[in-house]
């Protein structure tokens, strides 16, 4: 065969494999889904078992434990650690959680559920299934999730219903409020203990664990650019990142910020939003979200620097480390006495 013709078949097999692979990963993306739906049934029908089996001697003290430990040791000597004492009360916790067996989706793991039956609240259990399923979240990203407490993040912005209805896809989010979340936290760049970094460092840090970030900024993003040059007459400007968030149908830039917020640092933001409402955005596209990641804020301070019907600009600080429970939950109150205050002084 000429050159030509040899390079013609060498692509039409290059094709050829390619297909060929795809339907490999794909059989095998299924079969892994099959084992692991299969696991999560079997773990289901043995707490089903569990609890009838203890209701028959619910009259009898402490028999529950004496079954579940007997059955455990059982089992250990014939299936190993998979069907320990601990094990055997989750499938039973499982099966009172989830008593319903066409309730349980196939999309989820084993390793996903135990994380889910440890939630005692019924309505932050179902958020956590439903994103799970709705995302394609690993388990590490559901234990990350749950971990940075993303539910009560939201909570702080949002009320429940209108968390929970976007998670069961019965409406989309409206506003930027619906999915920026404030504080953000960036445990995942594993920055060290320091008194200060140079925004370059963060951005470097952002950008090499780019997906982490998206999943931390939520649904719809895809990014766009890195240190985006902005030409304004003679003058260089430059927006650290840009997304699109296709949900909300808007460019969104971010400027970080390794210090406390500035009116200055609004300001600085403004401009580039600005720019890309007159100078990227489509007709049929939404105003351009501006969001300013700093270390601190003054609430107040940016609410009297921004317009008072300001929609697009949001500021929201960011944590290098996971807040314990107490921390947050300090933060929501703070945060619901401040929408109280404004509420009261809107009243009057």
């Amino acid at each position: 065969m000429e050159n030509q013709e040899i390079r013609q078949v060498d692509n039409s097999i290059n094709g050829f494999i390619s297909e060929i692979r795809k339907i490999i990963d794909q059989a095998r993306v299924h079969a892994v889904r099959s084992i692991d739906h299969a696991r999560v049934m079997m773990y289901w029908n043995i707490g089903k078992r569990i609890f009838e089996e203890e209701q028959q001697g619910k009259d009898r003290a402490d028999y529950g434990q004496y079954l579940i430990k007997t059955l455990a040791d059982n089992l250990s000597k014939d299936y190993g650690s998979g069907f320990s004492k601990r094990q055997l009360f989750m499938c039973r916790q499982f099966y009172r959680t989830y008593p319903i067996v066409n309730a349980l989706r196939s999309q989820l793991n084993w390793t996903q559920y135990r994380m889910l039956i440890q939630i005692p609240d019924n309505d932050k259990r179902k958020y956590y299934e439903l994103e799970a399923v709705n995302e394609g979240w690993t388990s590490r990203q559901l234990e990350r999730q749950i971990n940075s407490m993303l539910y009560e993040r939201l909570l702080m912005s949002n009320d429940k219903e209108a968390v929970l209805a976007v998670a069961r896809k019965e409406r989309v989010p409206e506003s930027p409020l619906e999915i920026i979340k404030d504080p953000m936290v960036l445990e995942f760049l594993g920055l060290e203990r320091k008194s200060a970094y140079y925004e370059s460092d963060l951005e470097q840090a952002l950008i090499s664990h780019l997906a982490d970030f998206m999943l931390e900024l939520g649904k719809g993003f895809t990014f766009v650019a890195r240190q985006k040059r902005l030409l304004i007459e003679d003058d260089e400007y430059f927006a650290d990142l840009v997304f699109y968030n296709r949900l909300l149908k808007s460019f969104v830039v971010i400027e970080l910020k390794t210090h406390k917020l500035t009116h200055q640092d609004l300001g600085q933001l403004q401009l580039y939003v600005n720019y890309y409402d007159r100078y990227e955005k489509l007709p049929d596209e939404n105003p351009t979200i501006g969001i300013l990641l700093c270390t601190d804020k003054n609430d107040t301070a940016v609410r009297l620097t921004l317009p008072e019907d300001n929609k697009t600009i949001l500021a929201s600080k960011y944590q290098l480390y996971l807040p314990s429970k107490e921390q947050l939950i300090e933060q929501v109150n703070q945060v619901k006495a401040l929408a109280e205050k404004l509420k009261e002084n809107k009243d009057d």
